[in-house]
């Protein structure tokens, strides 16, 4: 499982070291091979193992390159994914179009989301906490079924 938020720092190069608890359960889990893409909903990337990401491309598939929705989807998620390896060292290279889209320069965020990680500059992911904590006492609990049985 992928939990937690990590402050990382990026290199000259665009790399990222991940941390080394996630290095030997990625290696066993997808041989260190990862995709990243783009977050559709937030100025973020989505890294996913290789064995989840390619769950998310059946899906992909399975939408109608006619429909324009479906394909602009497509079109984003798989234009911009980008294969990645941990080197020796435990690092990935982000690619200079994925940097720039999330905004990241030095100083990220690494956020465990199960089955994937989220990749945050550091400032974007404090405003997005910020905004995240202020609005909970506002939802509509009731307004999600699953959330309505939810509890800690």
């Amino acid at each position: 499982m992928l939990r937690g938020a990590h402050a990382l720092a990026l290199d000259s190069k665009g790399r990222l070291a991940v941390p080394t608890k996630y290095r030997d359960w990625l290696r066993e889990e997808c041989d260190g091979q990862l995709v990243c893409t783009i977050d559709i909903s937030n100025p973020c990337l989505l890294l996913y193992p290789l064995n989840e990401w390619e769950e998310i491309e059946k899906k992909l598939k399975s939408l109608s390159s006619m429909n324009p929705a479906e394909r602009r989807l497509q079109r984003l998620l798989l234009g911009y994914a980008s294969e990645c390896e941990l080197d020796g060292s435990g690092r990935l290279l982000l690619s200079t179009p994925l940097r720039q889209h999330a905004g990241l320069d030095k100083q990220i965020m690494l956020i465990g989301q199960l089955n994937k990680f989220e990749i945050w500059s550091e400032s974007r992911w404090l405003e997005q906490v910020n905004q995240d904590i202020e609005a909970l006492p506002e939802m509509d609990w009731t307004s999600s079924e699953k959330l309505r049985d939810f509890s800690l």
